[in-house]
């Protein structure tokens, strides 16, 4: 039903036991004070969040959200705002094909970043149009497996699949040559406004681009912060998922002086205690892990 007759994509079962997580590069870009330079109309759809459930939060943007909102929106052209770190790989297939299919056109416009599975979805767009400082990154599928070698062999070969076929959304939709997407892929590549138009995937600029609001750094999410800190360390994933869910788990209010210890944020308040306790749990994350 898409104007431009985009290929609808049909991905081979999700092999058992697969983890899709947020991408360290995306994770590390999105800004989340991106907003529209108007309010939401009632024609137009807000995908400013990780796509699917997110691990830590319990937030995200999920095709049957997506799904509720163009049935509300019915047989009229939508908008769709994009500013997202990606996620969860068939929940972003699923929301392309729901565009696609929508009987009036679909404009993209992304206003921030289109990451990962983020970028998929923007590939449903009629129209694709992005911001000068708005970026696109687009990688290779990436999975959490273990096994013995065999296991290991087959999940690569699997993998390739999952490749090849985001690689094939990519080129039908930018006139690109599979070969070459496959190399932007592998090299993990950012494309800013600019560059996303000259390589086919966006249309054209935003004719007044969104506004960033000013990022504290008490403003990223403190657990996001904590298992970026891990990572970089290259702590053990089931390690940073321990320290991570201790973390969430704390008291409400409840922070940490530098030596690791319970205290009462600067001023005593609950409230207060917010900022405080992000940054509090990074300094004992590294006196526990031993990090400089």
């Amino acid at each position: 039903m898409s104007i431009r007759k985009l290929p609808a994509v049909t991905a081979p079962d999700a092999p058992e036991g697969v983890r899709w997580d947020l991408h360290p590069q995306a994770r590390d870009r999105w800004e989340r004070g991106v907003t529209a330079a108007a309010a939401d109309g009632e024609d137009t759809i807000s995908i400013l969040e990780p796509i699917g459930i997110d691990f830590w939060t319990g937030e995200g943007v999920t095709a049957k959200r997506i799904a509720a909102a163009l049935r509300s929106i019915g047989d009229k052209p939508v908008t769709v705002l994009v500013n997202s770190p990606g996620g969860d790989f068939f929940e972003g297939l699923a929301i392309y094909n729901l565009l696609r299919e929508h009987p009036k056109a679909v404009r993209v416009e992304v206003l921030g970043i289109a990451a990962s599975a983020a970028s998929i979805i923007a590939m449903a767009g009629d129209t694709i149009a992005i911001g000068k400082a708005a970026m696109m990154f687009i990688h290779n599928t990436q999975w959490f497996a273990a096994g013995d070698r065999h296991v290991m062999a087959k999940a690569a070969e699997e993998m390739k699949q999952f490749d090849d076929l985001v690689a094939e959304l990519y080129a039908d939709r930018t006139g690109q040559e599979p070969g070459v997407v496959h190399r932007w892929m592998d090299k993990e590549t950012f494309f800013s406004g600019g560059d996303a138009v000259e390589e086919g995937f966006a249309d054209e600029l935003l004719k007044s681009d969104s506004r960033l609001k000013p990022r504290a750094e008490a403003e990223t999410p403190a657990a996001y912060r904590l298992e970026a800190l891990l990572e970089r360390h290259n702590v053990p994933r089931a390690e940073r998922r321990k320290a991570v869910r201790e973390f969430i788990e704390s008291t409400p209010g409840a922070a940490l002086d530098p030596g690791g210890t319970p205290g009462a944020a600067s001023d005593g308040t609950p409230g207060a205690a917010d900022c405080d306790e992000g940054l509090a749990h990074l300094r004992a994350a590294r006196m526990r892990f031993n990090l400089n």
